[in-house]
């Protein structure tokens, strides 16, 4: 039987279409404001879209679409789904 490994990697590397639970955050500061906006640890995201050049990233989740700069983006780990 083989198992499949989960990859955590940044939000930030992430594409369109692809999903993810948000595993932990590499900043405490942009944790507080992260989990202020609905992103909190065990939440399940899909990348919407990104804005042309790459920046604002949108991320669907609880129900809504949030947009966060790649900025932000880069301090939340996220385990890929999919």
């Amino acid at each position: 039987m083989v198992t499949k490994v989960k990859e955590k990697i940044k939000l930030s590397q992430m594409h369109k279409g692809e999903s993810g639970i948000i595993d932990s955050f590499t900043n405490d500061e942009m944790k507080l404001k992260l989990m202020e906006m609905g992103c909190l640890p065990g939440e399940k995201i899909s990348i919407s879209s990104h804005a042309p050049f790459g920046c604002p990233v949108a991320i669907k989740l609880s129900g809504y679409t949030l947009s966060l700069r790649m900025e932000e983006a880069e301090n939340v780990i996220v385990t890929r789904t999919k």
